[in-house]
């Protein structure tokens, strides 16, 4: 799959459309709930503070992340809810996706340290965007999850 044919969009909440919004949704309870068969309340509040990341291949919503700035979900700038839909994994969206996410985060807050709390799984993707881990595996709804930083450089 060629990745030359997706758009990304970028938006603070309440510039979300309701249709935007309803895709987000969809696709985070697609992924999450059910495909990881992990019922847990994915509406946290937090998506107010965000600024969220969509990625559309052909018009239709296939990967998506919200990023914070610091003090909302850590002391520094952070990145969670990192999904792409199973029909496009290893294209490189994903890739494309957190490339789009850590520039996003230098655009908005400048250069700093960011971190995620990853699903122990896949941490061999986040270091290919140089995150290290940090601290010990603790589990998070069921699923194991590692703390892991992305240093400024």
């Amino acid at each position: 799959m060629q990745t030359n044919n997706f758009k990304s969009v970028v938006k603070k909440f309440n510039e979300l459309t309701l249709y935007e919004l309803y895709e987000i949704m969809q696709l985070r309870n697609e992924i999450f709930i059910v495909e990881q068969n992990c019922p847990y309340q994915d509406l946290d509040n937090k998506d107010f503070k965000a600024t969220h990341i969509l990625v559309y291949l052909d018009g239709k919503l296939v990967a998506y992340s919200r990023i914070f700035d610091v003090g909302i979900t850590f002391k520094e700038a952070s990145i969670g809810r990192v999904i792409t839909h199973k029909k496009v994994r290893s294209s490189g969206i994903g890739k494309l996706l957190m490339e789009k996410s850590i520039e996003t985060i230098y655009e908005l807050y400048g250069k700093q340290n960011i971190r995620i709390g990853a699903q122990y799984y896949a941490i061999p993707f986040y270091k290919k965007f140089n995150f290290v881990t940090e601290g010990e595996v603790y589990l998070e709804d069921g699923i194991k999850h590692i703390e892991m930083i992305k240093h400024a450089k």
